[in-house]
């Protein structure tokens, strides 16, 4: 089984506004971690959500946490189970001949929903953006296996599909 990582840790006593790139990093690897908590336990989004703002997140006061961006993780987490349908569809149909949606460990299930997500429903975040964090969040739950690049030939295969104006395909 895959062992989760924590969302990151910084040394300083208090929460300090974090650049956005590092809060939506935070809330990218926090929503795969709600997404595989979901997907072993079978409880809804909603609680989840709560339970991550109400648990995981840091807040003022907490020495070494990472400021997530918590409304970027709930849409997230939200946008992948209102549109799962399409998303698994979209993933399913950018994987090899030889590879399932089911197949995938439940972590790597988890990073192509999220990163298949913001690359489908949200054109405000660049796709190569978007593929960088997910392959970089796949080597931290698979530091020597070859996930990574599996994320990466995944979801670039499916924005090019979907944004070939930011890959000059048309």
């Amino acid at each position: 089984m895959t062992e989760i990582p924590d969302i990151e840790h910084v040394e300083d006593e208090d929460i300090v506004q974090s650049p956005l790139p590092v809060r939506r990093r935070a809330a990218r690897l926090a929503a795969v971690q709600a997404l595989y908590q979901m997907d072993m336990s079978g409880e809804g989004d909603k609680p989840v959500i709560r339970q991550f703002r109400d648990h995981r997140f840091g807040h003022k006061g907490e020495a070494g946490m990472v400021e997530a961006d918590e409304d970027f993780f709930s849409d997230i987490v939200e946008g992948v189970v209102h549109n799962q349908v399409e998303i698994d569809a979209a993933v399913s149909d950018h994987l090899s001949a030889k590879w399932s949606l089911k197949r995938l460990d439940s972590t790597l299930r988890a990073i192509m929903r999220a990163g298949s997500y913001e690359v489908i429903k949200r054109p405000d975040v660049p796709a190569l953006v978007v593929i960088d964090e997910y392959v970089s969040i796949a080597s931290d739950f698979f530091d020597d296996g070859k996930e990574p690049g599996f994320v990466n030939g995944a979801l670039e295969k499916l924005a090019k599909h979907v944004r070939k104006a930011e890959f000059g395909l048309i």
